[in-house]
Formats: C-alpha cells, structure tokens, sequence
C-alpha cells in the first residue's frame, strides 16, 4: 500500500528524533501507528487487535526494499541537528521511508521475535517465580526488565530464555541443567556480565542453541556455546579484546555475526572467522581494525567495517568473496594509495560505502554496483572510466545513487559523456 503523501527530508530526521524518545518512553504502540495513518484518511486500514499490530511490525521490517539500506541510512553518520540536516537537502522523500521509520518506532521487540507477555495470556505453573511462562507460548520464559540481580533456574520444557534489561552480573552452574538440549533462544542483552563470572557448565553445555545475544555486557572475550545449531551470533556493546581462532571451526549453521563496539583489532581476530562456512553476514564495525578481516568464508554477502582504522584494501581481497553484495568502510583512513587497481570491480557489489575517508579519486567500480557512497572525501576529479571503460547503447553504469557531497567537486565537473555512462543514475548528489 502506498500513502500518497511527500515530505521532506528535514522532517523525516525530525519524525525520527521524536518517534526515538517515544520508544524510549514505551508510549501505547496502537494509539501512536493509528496517529501516523491518519495523515492519509482515504487509507481503508484498520488496526483492531494488538497481535495485527505485531504482524504490520514483522511485515514492515521484513519487506525486501526494507533490507538494504536506502538512501535516507547514508546520510553523514556524525551528530546532527535538526537545523543543520534540514539544509542537507530538501528532496522530496516518499512515504515508504516514513514505514520504516514507524517500524523503527513501534516494533520494540522485534529484534528477538519478542511479544510482550500481556498478549500472551496468563503464565503457567512450570515457571521460575521470578518470570513468567505464558500458558499460549510454554516453551518461553520472560524474565525481562525485572531488575533481577541473579540468574533463574530454568525449569524444564524452556525453549527460548528472555533475561535482556536486568542486572545480572553472575551465571551460576546449575542454572541450565534442566534444558541443556533443549534451549535454543538465550537473550541476554543489557547486563553486567563478565567472563570471570559464567561458571562452567553453564552456557559451554548448550548443545542446542540456535541464537546467542550478548550485547551491552562487560565481555573481554566472546562466550560460545558448543551447539553445531547456532545460527546468530550478536555480542555487540561489550569490551571483546580478542577473538580466539577455531571458536567457531564446528559452527557450520552460524549464518550471522555481530561484534560492533568493541575493542578488537585486526590481529585479535585472525582466523576467526574460518569456520562457518555458511555465514551470510558479518559486522565488526566500531572496532580497532587495521584491515579488513583474513579468512572470512566466501559465502559472506554482507560485511561492515566502518568506523575503524583501515587504510587500504588488500589487492584480490574482494575476489575471495564471490557472493559479497554490501560493503561498508566509512568512517576509515583509506587513503587512493591504499586502493589497488580494480580492486573494488567485482559483479557481486550492489553497495558500496567509502565515505568518510581521505580518497582523492573516485575507485574504479563494477558497471552493475548500484549505489556508491562516497560523500565527506577529499576527491578533487571526476573520471568516467570509474564508472565506464565504454559507452555505447548496451555499455553503461548501473548505479542509481550517487554520492559527492562534501568533496571539492560539483556539478560543473562532470564530463560531457556522463549522461550516457551515468544513464541510470536517478540521484547524484554533490551538495
């Protein structure tokens, strides 16, 4: 469904910085989406039951366009105002990107498949008292935002274990032996652990578990349970030092890795990352990184390392990776010497980000990348054969999104082919 609505770009930020207080607040998610809807009244849709409202949620953030990250995820990462982002620019923005926003707003618990426990029915009597086990989800025990200090038994029958926002500081041995095959969720996100306090025989006995979330704990080092079944990985927001190899060598499910916000360097995780040879994602990003990671699987499709050191990129190190799509290196140190010959024109690459960086040339790209992002450089020229070695009627970039700004170019050096070359491209911005 398509609202037909414009708005612009100063108000899109603006939306976005209210909706985020609102969800800190965790205002009444029906009242605040009905809210946004009514700017279309001619729109016949109708939210009557909060479990519609979790579906329009799940369908919003799992929309395909909704996957790769739009223009409006690009803008300059660094802090601003309102006032300074509503001179950015003033293009008008369809409603598409307003759902995302609302889905960013309203789906609160969307990271972990998470329903509140109120919609789900009274808890049932094979539960630790100091959670709740609705009797319409059993398997599933909510232990969340409790102010807990110590870590619940977990009864048997436990499927999927909910411990985020307490303040747990210690995993004692015991607490898992009643579901040591049987877990496969352990969410435990904002806390206070640390490696010295996770006893044996606790999360190293979890033969079952398919997802791990650590983040916004005190970790100097990753904590992986034995499971061949593990599938994501998220220990984000944590004091990661080192990543030993050979962790992960028997993890051959593991599709998806989170470590951004970190501390690891390019040494702390050689080989790290051999083992799963089915990963799809990894994210390092916020990290102390020099290099892009050696050894990452060549089933890799997406691969962030902005804000970290890197200057360069090894010559053939994208043609390791035949599958990789998204490539993020913003907010680096890359410099044009750091950059070999062709070394990002590879037919995989749909998205590319250098910006942020210290290039002076734009790098030579593949015709079929679609988006390059190369806003807040130094690059002085610009040279069609980056994006072309031949125009004619078949010969020609695929890019659509192309940016320039904050660099010392503008629209008056731009080469009289560029039209032909650049035939596809919607939106080139330079200022």
């Amino acid at each position: 469904m398509m609202l037909p609505l414009d708005i612009h770009a100063d108000d899109i930020f603006n939306l976005y910085d209210d909706l985020t207080d609102f969800r800190k607040k965790k205002p009444p998610l029906l009242p605040l989406l009905l809210f946004f809807l009514s700017v279309s009244p001619s729109t016949p849709l109708s939210l009557s039951s909060p479990s519609l409202l979790l579906s329009l949620c799940v369908f919003l953030q799992r929309l395909p366009v909704f996957e790769h990250h739009t223009v409006l995820t690009y803008w300059p990462s660094t802090p601003h105002t309102r006032k300074e982002r509503s001179t950015e620019a003033m293009s008008p923005l369809r409603v598409p990107l307003l759902a995302i926003l609302v889905s960013m707003a309203l789906c609160q618990y969307y990271d972990y498949d998470y329903q509140p426990v109120s919609m789900l029915g009274p808890s049932g009597p094979n539960c630790n008292q100091e959670c709740e086990c609705p009797i319409n989800f059993p398997s599933a025990m909510y232990c969340d935002s409790r102010k807990l200090k110590f870590f619940p038994i977990v009864p048997t029958g436990i499927k999927y274990l909910y411990l985020q926002n307490n303040q747990i500081e210690e995993i004692k041995a015991g607490v898992f032996d009643n579901v040591t095959a049987e877990l496969r969720w352990l969410v435990l996100d904002n806390n206070q652990i640390t490696n010295a306090k996770i006893a044996k025989g606790t999360i190293d006995k979890l033969t079952a578990l398919e997802k791990l979330f650590f983040s916004h704990n005190n970790l100097t080092e990753p904590v992986i349970p034995p499971s061949k079944s593990l599938d994501e990985l998220k220990i984000m927001y944590n004091k990661l030092s080192k990543f030993p190899s050979g962790l992960l060598n028997d993890k051959e499910n593991l599709t998806s890795i989170n470590l951004q916000h970190n501390q690891l360097t390019s040494d702390a995780i050689t080989g790290a990352f051999k083992g799963p040879k089915k990963l799809m994602s990894l994210d390092v990003s916020h990290n102390k990184l020099k290099k892009l990671p050696a050894g990452v699987p060549s089933s890799l499709e997406i691969l962030y390392a902005d804000y970290n050191d890197i200057d360069g990129v090894g010559a053939g190190y994208l043609n390791k990776l035949p599958s990789l799509q998204y490539l993020r290196l913003s907010h680096n140190k890359l410099v044009d010497s750091g950059i070999p010959a062709g070394v990002f024109n590879v037919t995989s690459l749909v998205e590319l980000d250098l910006s942020f960086n210290k290039l002076q040339s734009i790098p030579e790209i593949n015709v079929q990348l679609e988006q390059l992002y190369l806003q807040a450089n130094e690059i002085t020229k610009i040279d069609l054969s980056s994006f072309c070695k031949y125009i004619d009627p078949v010969n020609f970039s695929r890019l659509k999104h192309l940016r320039l700004d904050a660099n010392n170019v503008s629209h008056s050096n731009m080469p009289p082919d560029a039209s032909n070359c650049l035939r596809q491209a919607s939106d080139i911005m330079f200022e």
